[in-house]
């Protein structure tokens, strides 16, 4: 007598938890190459000034708060005690660009799915390409916009009169632009996951995304806020990449490491759970997008 189960065949999924498409995604490099060109050009495509505008939005967010927050209401621009000269053109834009890139990826890739699903419907590649090229492509703008903050950083620094230092502190600021891309890009795609299914979601990130603008030093310093909510303030990811940023730039400011590596430990967990959430929705999207 054969026994049922000798010829019993178990047929399994390859897929497993921790495969999350990295290895695939960088042998895709050429496309995303091709993505970062494309999001480039169609953001700026039809418009009269065209690049020029990644610096005009900045600039003119820049006077805003100067004037309303800086000549108006008077907030400290100070994040440590202390007789430092700093111009608040400076300190606002220096956050305002940081911020821009954060948002503006945020958003994109938060539409990862639905924005992109006639494509996504077609042909296979690993999806990830999606939002890493949308990162990256900011990241453009991103570099336009720190290019003019340099020439003004510069001026104020030839022109002196401020506290302003050249240091080894400025080696931070890669640190600072990857974990950006890193916390931006995790957001974003946990965002993506999510909405896919529960499109009212969607309608939520752009107030989300207000709420969490006003969470964040970008309009005062830190020493406005009390003491006693600063562990509790610097639980928002994007306040230490703000502070560390103007630490590196201005050469003095506020840093502490524990409050750094907790904000790098914050933006790798949401990276991480983005992928997994990324790669398991990735597989049925088309079923409810």
């Amino acid at each position: 007598m054969i026994e049922a189960n000798r010829f019993k065949t178990v047929i399994t999924s390859e897929h497993r938890l921790l495969d999350l498409h990295l290895k695939e995604t960088l042998q895709y490099r050429d496309l995303i190459f091709l993505y970062v060109k494309r999001n480039f050009i169609a953001t700026y495509k039809q418009t009269i000034l065209g690049p020029a505008w990644a610096i005009i939005q900045p600039l003119l967010t820049t006077i805003v708060f100067t004037v309303i927050f800086g000549s108006l209401a008077r907030l400290t621009t100070a994040d440590v005690a202390g007789d430092y000269v700093l111009p608040g053109f400076l300190f606002y834009m220096s956050g305002n660009i940081c911020w821009s890139y954060f948002s503006d990826t945020l958003q994109k890739t938060s539409a990862t799915f639905i924005a992109n699903r006639n494509t996504l419907g077609k042909v296979y590649f690993p999806r990830l390409v999606m939002p890493v090229s949308t990162s990256i492509s900011d990241l453009i703008s991103f570099g336009i916009q720190f290019g003019i903050f340099t020439i003004f950083w510069l001026y104020f620094l030839i022109r002196g009169g401020t506290s302003i230092v050249l240091s080894a502190r400025l080696l931070l600021i890669p640190l600072v632009i990857l974990q950006m891309m890193i916390l931006s890009v995790g957001c974003g795609i946990i965002i993506s996951s999510v909405t896919t299914k529960y499109r009212d979601l969607n309608m939520l990130v752009g107030f989300g995304i207000q709420l969490w603008h006003y969470g964040t030093p970008l309009a005062y310093g830190l020493q406005l806020v009390p003491k006693r909510w600063m562990y509790l303030y610097m639980l928002n990811p994007v306040t230490p990449i703000i502070t560390t940023f103007r630490y590196a730039v201005f050469g003095f400011g506020y840093f502490d490491l524990h409050y750094y590596l907790l904000g790098w430990i914050v933006s790798l967990a949401l990276f991480y759970i983005g992928l997994i959430m990324f790669s398991r929705i990735e597989r049925t999207f088309m079923d409810t997008v």
